[in-house]
C-alpha cells in the first residue's frame, strides 16, 4: 500500500445527531494499489427515510438567526482548516488524486464554507414600488426570502469535499436543514466534513437542533429511491452522471432541482494566442484529477495551419506531467477512481485509435503505471464522429479537432448535447465576443480553458449539461423562496 494511505477508517452514518451502523458495509478502496482504506454502512430505505425525518423535524425546530446560521459555518470552516493535512489524506486515500491537489481542495473547502456563512447574512429580499400601477399608490410590498426546508445533497466522487460543501454550505445558510449522500466510493471525506459541522455545532453560543444535518451511504439508487419517495425533500441538488439527473428530474415532481451533469466542453485554440502558454493550460484542464472533472477540456479546436504547432506543443506539456503515487512529492496524474471508471476510459481510447486517431504521445495505462493508472495522451487526427469527440471522456485524453475557420470551430464547440463550459483562447476582442455570445454553455472563457472554476461564481449547464447554478449566492437562491408581503389600507375601528 501507498506508504501514507489511510488506513482502518470503518466509519458510520449521521442520523438525528446519532452514529449509526446499517445492517451491511461496503469497503473503500485506495484506487492506486487497490488496498482497503475502510468502509461504510450500506443505508436502508427505513434509514434513509429516518434521516429525512430527523431533518424536517430539525428544520422545524431550528430558531437559528442569520448570525448563528454564519457562526455555524464559519466554525465549520476553521475545524476543517484545523485537520486540513488529515482530511487530505483521507481524500487521496479514497479518491486517488495526487495529495497536493487534495489539499488545494480542502482549502477551497474552507473557503467555500466562509464564503457560504457570509451569504447566510444576505438574504435581501426587495422593496416594490406599487405606485408604478394606478389605483396602487397607498399600498405597500416588499418581498423576504425564506428557506425550504429539507435539502437532499448527492455528491460524486471526483471532488468529494468541495462538491458537498458546495451543497450543504449554502443550503445551511438558507436555514434549511440538510441529508448529504456521498459517492459510494469516496464516502469518508463526507464523514469528516460532517464531523467537522458536529464539532462547529457544538462551539457556537446558539442551539443547533439534532439532525440539522444528516448523512447517508451506501448504494446511490437505495438511497436516491427513498429520497425522491419522502414528501418532505423540498430540494434536490445532484452532481453526478446525466443518465441518473434525467432519472431524478423524471421522478421529483414538484421538488426543486439543481442538476450538474456531464460535459463534453471544447476549448479553441486560434493562431493569435500564444500556443505554448495556451497549451499548458489546456493539458492542465484536460489531466487534473486524471481527467475526473465534468468541465475538463474534452476537445480542443484548432485551425489547420496551426495544428502540427499545436499538436507539438500540447506533446511538450504532457511529457512533463509525472504520473504515479498520488502520495509521492512531485505526482500529477495519480489513479481513476474504480475498475469502471478506467475501463470505460480505456475503451472509449481504444475505439478512438481503431477510428483513425493518432496517438502523438501516452498512450499506456495499467501495468506498472498502476492498475487504475492512465497516462496523459494526446490525440491528433481525431473528427467529430469518432468516440473521443463525440463521448464526455472523463480520463486524461486530449484530442485534437482541427476546423477550416472560426464559423466552423463554433459550430463545432455546439456540436454536442452538452452545453457547460467552453474555451477560447484568442487576443481578438471580436473574436472573443462572438464566441460569448454564439457558444451554447453555462459559461465561456476567455483566454482560459473550460475548467476554470471560482467557488464563488455562478456554475452551471445547458442542455444535457443540467439545470440550475451552483456558486454560493445562485446555490442560496435555490435553497430558498421569495414571499410577497403586502400592507394596504386598514379600517379604522
Amino acid at each position: 500500500m501507498s506508504q501514507q494511505a489511510v488506513t482502518r477508517l470503518d466509519k458510520r452514518m449521521l442520523i438525528g445527531g446519532s452514529w449509526v451502523d446499517g445492517d451491511d458495509r461496503t469497503d473503500v478502496i485506495h484506487p492506486y494499489d487497490g488496498e482497503r482504506v475502510g468502509s461504510v454502512p450500506m443505508a436502508s430505505d427505513a434509514q434513509v427515510a429516518e434521516a429525512i425525518d430527523a431533518a424536517e423535524a430539525a428544520f422545524e425546530a431550528s430558531e437559528l438567526s442569520a448570525y448563528e446560521r454564519y457562526e455555524l459555518l464559519s466554525a465549520t470552516a476553521r475545524a476543517v482548516e484545523d485537520r486540513a493535512d488529515e482530511i487530505a489524506r483521507i481524500l487521496t486515500s479514497e479518491q486517488g488524486k495526487p495529495l497536493a491537489d487534495a489539499r488545494g481542495e480542502v482549502d477551497r473547502a474552507v473557503q467555500t464554507l466562509d464564503l457560504s456563512a457570509e451569504q447566510a447574512k444576505r438574504m435581501f429580499g426587495e422593496y416594490v414600488p406599487m405606485d408604478a400601477q394606478r389605483g396602487f399608490a397607498k399600498d405597500h410590498c416588499f418581498t423576504q426570502r425564506e428557506p425550504l426546508g429539507v435539502v437532499a445533497a448527492i455528491t460524486p466522487f471526483n471532488f468529494p469535499l468541495n462538491l458537498m460543501v458546495h451543497k450543504v454550505g449554502p443550503a445551511l445558510a438558507a436555514g434549511n436543514s440538510v441529508v448529504g449522500k456521498p459517492a459510494s466510493n469516496t464516502p469518508l471525506t463526507s464523514v469528516a466534513l460532517f464531523e467537522c459541522l458536529e464539532t462547529a455545532a457544538d462551539a457556537v453560543d446558539a442551539s443547533v437542533p439534532d439532525g440539522l444535518f444528516n448523512l447517508v451511504t451506501g448504494s446511490g439508487s437505495t438511497v436516491g429511491d427513498a429520497i425522491l419517495a419522502h414528501d418532505a425533500v423540498e430540494a434536490i441538488s445532484f452532481t453526478g452522471s446525466t443518465a441518473v439527473g434525467k432519472y431524478l428530474a423524471n421522478n421529483s415532481g414538484m421538488t426543486e432541482l439543481t442538476l450538474e451533469l456531464g460535459g463534453n466542453d471544447p476549448t479553441i485554440v486560434w493562431r493569435d494566442t500564444d500556443i505554448e502558454a495556451a497549451a499548458a493550460q489546456v493539458v492542465g484542464g484536460a489531466c487534473s484529477n486524471a481527467g475526473q472533472v465534468c468541465n475538463s477540456v474534452e476537445r480542443v479546436l484548432v485551425p489547420e495551419d496551426i495544428e502540427d504547432d499545436v499538436v507539438e506543443a500540447l506533446v511538450d506539456a504532457a511529457e512533463a506531467l509525472t504520473v504515479g503515487d498520488p502520495f509521492e512529492a512531485g505526482t500529477d496524474v495519480g489513479s481513476m477512481v474504480d475498475d469502471d471508471q478506467f475501463g470505460d476510459v480505456v475503451d472509449l481510447f481504444e475505439a478512438t485509435v481503431e477510428a483513425g486517431a493518432t496517438v502523438e504521445c501516452g498512450g499506456d495505462y495499467g501495468g506498472d503505471l498502476g492498475p487504475r493508472t492512465f497516462e496523459p495522451t494526446v490525440l491528433s487526427g481525431v473528427t467529430p464522429d469518432m468516440p473521443a469527440a463525440k463521448e464526455e471522456t472523463f480520463g486524461p485524453l486530449v484530442p485534437v479537432i482541427t476546423v477550416e475557420d472560426f464559423e466552423e470551430a463554433i459550430a463545432e464547440a455546439n456540436n454536442t448535447e452538452y452545453g457547460l463550459e467552453a474555451g477560447l483562447f484568442t487576443q481578438d476582442i471580436d473574436r472573443a465576443k462572438r464566441a460569448a455570445d454564439e457558444i451554447d454553455a453555462g459559461g465561456v472563457n476567455i483566454n482560459t480553458v473550460s475548467g476554470f472554476r471560482a467557488d464563488h461564481m455562478p456554475y452551471g449547464g445547458f442542455k444535457d449539461s443540467g439545470v440550475g447554478k451552483e456558486g454560493i449566492k445562485y446555490a442560496v437562491e435555490h435553497f430558498s423562496r421569495s414571499k410577497l408581503v403586502g400592507f394596504h389600507q386598514g379600517f379604522n375601528a
